[in-house]
């Protein structure tokens, strides 16, 4: 409901006011494209994930789900282009080297956030009302165990994804919407699985696609070989 941007402000004051909105639009609005000035005096949750589980993920977005306007403003390939998962992942402009730098410009930005709290997805997933109270916390709202209990079964992807089935997200329009409920991979809650790029790439490529992250991206989120063996 609130996909919908309902102004549930004006019933109840504490409940914030609402803008969505992507990072790369806020940039090129305020014309800070090369810093993230717009977030050093705000409050930031930044929520990341392994770069070659959002670059599978952006395929499916891509090849199912996004309009073609959008797909050439921001350079992506052609609407309906055959194009593997792997041609996809390693693209330049929307693949895998796209991602890295959109969170390498983040990496170096992060000491100039003056309050900041880093949430990974993986740990989201494997603890996901320890982390949603780290959220609560960190924007100074009280925590409440039964809410978090409540959210979390909620926002379940198996829940999600019978929702979904069901057109319970009507008023977000197609936003999440499957575009065929008898094809998984067209619903916007497809796997959700933390490390399932391997699902898709034979060994050879795994290998491939991890040395480009060990070589480019920057060691602070922990998803190099180096931190991973370290927490390991």
């Amino acid at each position: 409901i609130l996909m919908g941007f309902d102004n549930y402000a004006r019933l109840n004051k504490s409940i914030p006011k609402i803008f969505f909105t992507h990072d790369n639009y806020l940039r090129g609005y305020t014309g800070n494209v090369d810093s993230k000035k717009d977030f050093y005096n705000k409050k930031t949750v930044l929520l990341v994930r392994n770069p070659l589980d959002v670059a599978v993920s952006q395929f499916f977005q891509w090849k199912y789900r996004m309009r073609p306007e959008k797909k050439a403003m921001n350079k992506y390939p052609a609407h309906e282009a055959d194009i593997s998962l792997y041609d996809f992942v390693v693209d330049e402009n929307q693949g895998l080297t796209h991602i890295i730098e959109f969170m390498n410009n983040w990496a170096t930005e992060l000491p100039k956030i003056e309050h900041l709290l880093v949430a990974r997805y993986e740990d989201l997933r494997s603890h996901p009302e320890r982390e949603m109270a780290r959220i609560v916390e960190f924007l100074g709202l009280e925590v409440n165990d039964e809410y978090l209990r409540d959210t979390a079964e909620f926002a379940s992807v198996e829940n999600l994804r019978q929702k979904e089935k069901e057109n319970y997200f009507w008023r977000s329009g197609s936003r999440v919407q499957a575009k065929d409920v008898n094809d998984p991979n067209t619903f916007k809650v497809r796997k959700a699985k933390v490390g399932g790029y391997r699902d898709y790439f034979d060994d050879d490529q795994v290998a491939e696609l991890n040395a480009v992250v060990d070589l480019r991206l920057l060691p602070v989120f922990g998803y190099t070989s180096a931190e991973i063996s370290e927490v390991t």
